[in-house]
């Protein structure tokens, strides 16, 4: 009986704790239920469920004269859902059937891996019923089209378990032109230029998409999407033809002189709009020194908008303000005479130098065509010493302490102007800062303050979009704005605009290297002396920034052009009209023979001493110097190919190889030319080629000289 009593204790015990561990989970349920249900129902929703943003189509930015300068392109993540039941209905007989064909096709189309490792990755992923298998990111649109028509994609998403989404790739259609300026848009990096100043509109309004949690991966679910309203167009003022000049004459220059950076700006001069901007700085090594090409020329990127958003001192075009400051105050005249001391003066234990000496008793007017700095200084110290606060009112006047207003951004571009109440302020300051030195300024200030001289006295505010567009309707149109309506008297302008013009066209006129029979160029050189990394002023740290500001025709001004280019110690030039006047010279033809002339306009073709290389094919060289007139000598005595040295408007052709000949177990040297010509020349010798890049071959992975086999593969490095 005691071993009975105490089975049935055991019993009782067991069942009372059953009973009470079920009264326990009830209440718990209950609890989880009635208190915390809604909660656990929104967690299962959020684990299950979301909304994915779905980005607008980016709105385009145009040029003014309607080319793309700023656009998207559609690009194409492709996903596979190797779980998919029509993948794998009768037993994956679809899948098995097509792997072989469909690993070719993708290795053929993508040319990343071997149709074997495309074909182990996906048999991989369909043993595991990998979902939403990540197979290939960002293809083109071009390689999207090719993949819907090959085996197994093209029965469509349930059948095959392709998946294919969408976004936007920002892209410049014309690369470098204006780069800075109008700016990229970047997922992972701060955008500049117009892309991020007008941003809001460009993005437009996000839409959603519904995707499901499922085995590890999000899927979308059709039908529950919130389209996206597109963004809207930005209508630049940019010229391309007007951008493609100036950019292709700075350029020129820039690698020419070997210089550091430099900018070129045109303004429509009635309404201050911006029809090109360029802005060029050498890519530089960790170590500070110039990157080369295989040429050994120096390789230039739009870095900085050097322009808009870099003050520098601004040495003698400056003298324009110091100018029209002593007119206005009716202190001098241009008439009025003005001892420059042989071209060297001592002010206050400080020595001013004008470049050229022996310069003694001469006119204002002179004394400006000259750009005498001991003049000026003079001038500006016997007037303003006293009353310094009197020269800096004119110069806030001119918006020359005021920032331009542009429609972008440039923390860097504040401008500097000393006040008399400034710790820095010393008795030489006013003699240096009539001819340019001691304030900082960018290039686009002094530019509108030449362009208010060419407008009649009216300062217009600079501008780079004129309208703004939903669907090709205009919503909104810019309008030019006045900033000051009138910047000096009217005999003021007079005087100012007979001393720009003597500086092109006197015969002691600083520019006089840019005078033009056809037209007339009214402005003024400058030759800044500037300190190599900050390290003083003595002669062997010098560099020189060299600038020419002007307009034209001077008659009836239409464009006012600024043009300033840091030099470097490496530079044979200096000088503001041998530098940044050439590059004037060369815009200012090309949009006078254009767009200004009534007749047919004869571009001078100037004496260029600096060497240039390329390769191409004899009968295409040949053709090229025939058209432009320009003589030749062709030293190789057979073949297509030649190499070409240009230099002094005349060329010179050799055998594109050192030592060896072309011959077909030859490798030939392609260095220095185009791809197209370089893959037409290595292919018809029976190499396969790869190229990485853009632009000109700068290296080659066969060296020239070997002998090769054929269909040996060579690869080419572009730049």
């Amino acid at each position: 009986m005691e071993v009975k009593k105490d089975i049935l204790w055991r019993v009782y015990l067991s069942f009372l704790g059953i009973v009470i561990l079920g009264i326990i989970v009830l209440g718990k349920a209950f609890y989880i239920q009635r208190f915390q249900g809604n909660f656990w129902t929104s967690m299962d929703s959020s684990m299950h469920l979301k909304y994915l943003p779905i980005d607008a189509e980016r709105g385009t930015i145009y040029s003014e004269d309607g080319n793309m300068l700023s656009t998207s392109v559609p690009v194409f993540d492709v996903y596979v859902d190797f779980a998919a039941e029509g993948l794998r209905e009768k037993d994956g007989k679809r899948f098995k059937e097509t792997i072989d064909t469909l690993s070719l096709c993708l290795a053929n189309l993508f040319n990343d891996k071997t149709a074997a490792a495309y074909q182990n990755e996906m048999k991989l992923a369909y043993k595991n019923k990998d979902r939403y298998y990540l197979l290939k990111k960002k293809i083109s649109f071009t390689q999207y089209k090719d993949l819907r028509d090959f085996p197994l994609v093209k029965l469509g998403k349930n059948k095959s378990g392709f998946i294919i989404t969408s976004k936007d790739k920002r892209i410049n259609p014309y690369v470098l032109l204006a780069n800075r300026t109008i700016g990229l848009s970047r997922d992972n990096a701060s955008n500049v230029g117009l892309e991020q100043r007008y941003d809001s509109l460009l993005k437009g309004k996000t839409g959603q998409q519904l995707v499901r949690y499922m085995a590890g991966a999000y899927m979308p679910v059709d039908g529950a999407d919130v389209d996206p309203e597109n963004g809207k167009d930005i209508i630049s003022t940019l010229d391309t033809y007007i951008q493609d000049v100036t950019e292709s004459a700075l350029m020129r220059m820039m690698i020419g002189n070997n210089s550091t950076h430099g900018t070129a700006i045109v303004m429509e001069t009635a309404t201050g709009k911006i029809k090109a901007i360029a802005n060029l700085g050498q890519r530089l090594n960790a170590d500070k020194t110039a990157v080369k090409d295989a040429m050994g020329n120096g390789i230039y990127d739009e870095d900085l908008n050097y322009g808009i958003g870099k003050a520098t001192e601004p040495g003698s075009i400056f003298k324009l303000a110091t100018l029209m400051s002593l007119l206005e105050d009716k202190y001098v005249t241009i008439n009025s005479m003005v001892d420059c001391e042989g071209g060297k003066k001592n002010f206050y234990g400080l020595t001013i130098k004008d470049s050229h000496l022996g310069t003694y008793d001469i006119s204002v007017k002179d004394a400006f065509a000259r750009s005498s700095n001991v003049a000026f200084a003079k001038l500006a110290d016997q007037y303003y010493h006293a009353q310094p606060s009197k020269f800096i009112d004119h110069l806030h006047k001119y918006r020359l302490d005021t920032i331009t207003g542009i429609d972008i951004t440039a923390a860097s571009g504040r401008p500097t102007i000393k006040k008399p109440t400034a710790r820095s302020w010393a008795n030489t300051t006013i003699p240096y800062m009539a001819h340019g030195y001691e304030e900082l300024v960018t290039p686009l200030h002094m530019l509108m303050l030449y362009n208010a001289v060419a407008n009649n006295g009216k300062m217009m505010k600079p501008y780079l979009v004129s309208s703004i567009k939903q669907y090709g309707v205009e919503v909104r149109a810019i309008k030019p704005e006045v900033l000051v309506e009138k910047i000096c008297s009217d005999e003021t302008l007079a005087q100012l605009k007979e001393c720009l013009l003597a500086v092109v066209q006197n015969e002691h006129g600083t520019a006089r290297i840019i005078k033009d029979s056809a037209y007339l160029i009214a402005g003024k050189t400058g030759t800044a002396v500037t300190a190599l990394d900050n390290r003083g002023y003595n002669k062997g740290n010098k560099i020189y920034q060299a600038s020419f500001i002007g307009y034209f025709p001077a008659s009836q001004p239409k464009y006012t052009i600024a043009v300033v280019i840091q030099n470097s110690q490496q530079s044979k030039k200096i000088y503001g009209a041998d530098v940044s006047g050439i590059v004037f010279k060369e815009i200012s033809d090309r949009i006078y023979g254009s767009y200004l002339s009534t007749k047919k306009y004869q571009f001078v073709n100037r004496p260029d001493s600096n060497q240039y290389n390329y390769f191409g094919m004899k009968n295409e060289l040949s053709s090229i110097f025939t058209s432009l007139n320009m003589p030749y000598t062709d030293s190789a005595k057979s073949g297509f190919w030649r190499s070409m040295q240009l230099k002094n408007n005349s060329g010179i052709l050799n055998t594109p190889l050192t030592s060896t000949s072309i011959s077909g177990s030859v490798t030939p040297n392609v260095v220095g030319m185009g791809l197209k010509d370089a893959v037409y020349l290595l292919e018809n010798m029976g190499l396969k080629v790869t190229a990485t890049g853009k632009g000109r071959v700068m290296n080659q992975s066969l060296a020239a000289g070997t002998t090769f086999i054929k269909n040996k593969n060579i690869t080419l490095l572009l730049n």
